[in-house]
C-alpha cells in the first residue's frame, strides 16, 4: 500500500482574475506563496518518502517553497492540469461549462478528461511498482485529483466535473492497485 496526500498548488494570478490557466505556466500570486509556506508549516512534523507535482510552475513552486530540501522533489509531466487548448485562460465560468462535455471529447485543440486520467494511471502505476509501503505527497491540479479520485476512490468523471471544488488542507489517498 502506498499513502498518498495530495495537495492542490498555490493560488496564481490566473486563479484571482477567475481565468482557468490548463498548460500555461502561470506563477503563484503573493496569496499562493503564503499558502504555500502554510502548507510546509502543515507537515513540518510528518514525513514524505517523496513530493511529487507537476512540471508546471505554480506546483513545483509551491513544493519548493513549502519544503525546500526536506524532502526530494520530483516533477512529472502526467501531474499537470487538463490541456484545455484554444480555452486555455478563458473564463473559469466558460471552462466550468464545457468540463462535463470533455470527459471523452477533447478541448478544442487540448485534451479530455479521459487523457487527463490515462496520464495518472500510468503515474500511479509506477508509483506503485517503485514506492510500495511509502509516504508520498502530490501537488498537483484539479485533473490530477480527479484522476486520484477515479482511479483510487472510483467517482465517476462525470461528478468530478460536475462537482463544485472546495478546498482543504489535504486530502488522502490509500492505493492498494488499480
Amino acid at each position: 500500500m502506498i499513502t498518498i496526500v495530495f495537495e492542490a498548488h498555490g493560488t496564481t494570478s490566473d486563479n484571482e482574475a477567475h481565468l482557468s490557466s490548463g498548460h500555461n505556466d502561470v506563477a503563484l500570486s503573493p496569496l499562493g506563496i503564503q499558502q504555500s509556506k502554510e502548507m510546509g508549516e502543515r507537515y513540518k512534523d510528518d514525513h514524505f518518502d517523496a513530493v511529487f507535482c507537476s512540471d508546471l510552475q505554480r506546483a513545483y513552486e509551491s513544493a519548493e517553497i513549502g519544503f525546500g530540501d526536506k524532502w526530494q522533489i520530483i516533477k512529472d509531466a502526467r501531474l499537470r492540469e487538463c490541456n484545455y487548448g484554444d480555452l486555455t485562460q478563458a473564463s473559469s465560468e466558460k471552462v466550468d461549462v464545457e468540463k462535463p462535455k470533455r470527459i471523452t471529447v477533447p478541448f478544442p485543440n487540448g485534451e479530455s478528461y479521459t487523457q487527463t486520467t490515462a496520464r495518472m494511471k500510468s503515474f500511479l502505476e509506477d508509483l506503485l511498482k517503485n514506492y510500495a509501503g511509502k509516504r508520498v505527497m502530490i501537488i498537483g491540479h484539479r485533473a490530477t485529483q480527479y484522476g486520484l479520485e477515479n482511479l483510487i476512490n472510483g467517482v465517476s468523471l462525470e461528478k468530478l466535473t460536475t462537482t463544485h471544488f472546495k478546498w482543504q488542507p489535504g486530502w488522502k489517498y490509500e492505493l492498494n492497485k488499480l
